[in-house]
């Protein structure tokens, strides 16, 4: 959210703001777009140099992003730059990247007062460079589960984007358009960012604080309230699975309509879609997570390694320890 002392605009004989974006190998090329994009259009529209930015790759050679556009670099990781911000756009799988001179270099570009953001994995990747800690931030919501596993003491939040002092984060797709009106509203005004979001079809400027994914209902394709509350707690304990009759409870029914409503909506038992949710959390912390087989069993509420490794296998036809293998590495959002 964007702190509410700051949509102050800045004066017309003001330096262009310096933006660099540092592009992590298999970054997602949309939310870099929708980041760079309103910058280009505040441009145009304001009928002068605002922004302008440059391109950071960890080696200087062009990076290449999830589908495989290549983007071009300025410069390298650990270049002397004269920066006013600095988004870290990245995607795939963050949990993997590991390169310390460019953690180096974000820590380097913190202290001298540049303001540091990510997008969309981005912020894993602060968060392994420490420049995170005593910040509220967001992150993509496929990612958050594995993050927090890694690093539960730090203020994760579920939203939208963050604007915190020096810090922001977006969680990705097309949510930096949102941040960026939010940005371009306190540099600039609010009359430009409205015009920016018209520039982009933007019917509806969304908030920070709203939700990343969709509700329930639209996700699903269901109406019914009762069982859309029951779905809701299940996704909310994976670690402690619910009992049965807990859940019915919840719904104000008999465990008997429970079991039909699961069938009638889900083509599936109340049992099956809770194993399904618990084994697909257990898929992405084996991704993006260096914890142990055990550790992603406990995590997700099976009692052993051994049976949460048949449960796999027969869901995903291969054993758990095959997912750490980098050809099974996701290059999605």
């Amino acid at each position: 959210m964007l702190d509410s002392d700051t949509n102050v605009p800045d004066s017309d004989n003001s330096a262009p703001t310096h933006v660099g974006f540092l592009l992590i190998p298999d970054f997602a090329l949309l939310p870099y777009a929708s980041s760079i994009e309103p910058l280009r259009a505040a441009n145009i529209l304001s009928g002068r140099e605002l922004y302008r930015w440059s391109h950071v790759s960890i080696d200087g050679n062009p990076a290449k992003a999830s589908n495989g556009v290549a983007i071009a670099a300025d410069a390298a990781a650990g270049a002397e730059l004269r920066l006013d911000y600095l988004l870290v756009c990245a995607g795939g799988n963050p949990a993997l990247f590991q390169h310390p001179p460019t953690f180096s270099w974000l820590r380097q570009q913190a202290r001298r007062g540049v303001r540091i953001g990510g997008v969309s994995g981005g912020p894993y990747v602060l968060a392994r460079a420490n420049v995170l800690t005593g910040y509220r931030f967001t992150i993509h919501w496929e990612h958050a589960e594995a993050f927090l596993e890694e690093y539960p003491d730090l203020d994760l939040r579920r939203s939208l984007y963050e604007i915190d002092r020096d810090r922001l984060t977006c969680s990705g797709g097309t949510a930096p358009l949102d941040m960026m009106h939010a940005l371009i509203a306190r540099e600039h005004g609010s009359g430009l960012a409205l015009a920016v979001s018209e520039w982009f079809l933007q019917t509806q400027v969304r908030e920070g604080t709203d939700p990343q994914r969709m509700k329930l209902r639209a996700r699903l394709g269901i109406a019914h309230e009762p069982l859309l509350r029951v779905i809701g707690r299940m996704e909310q304990t994976l670690e402690n699975p619910e009992p049965r009759e807990a859940l019915a409870r919840l719904a104000d029914i008999s465990l008997r309509q429970l079991e039909r409503l699961f069938r009638q909506h889900l083509g599936r038992s109340l049992g099956e879609h809770y194993l399904a949710l618990r084994l697909d959390r257990g898929r992405d912390l084996l991704r993006q997570t260096s914890l142990s087989v055990l550790e992603v069993a406990l995590a997700c509420g099976f009692a052993s390694a051994s049976h949460f490794s048949r449960r796999y296998r027969a869901r995903f036809g291969h054993p758990p320890r095959s997912e750490r293998l980098p050809a099974r590495s996701s290059a999605r959002r």
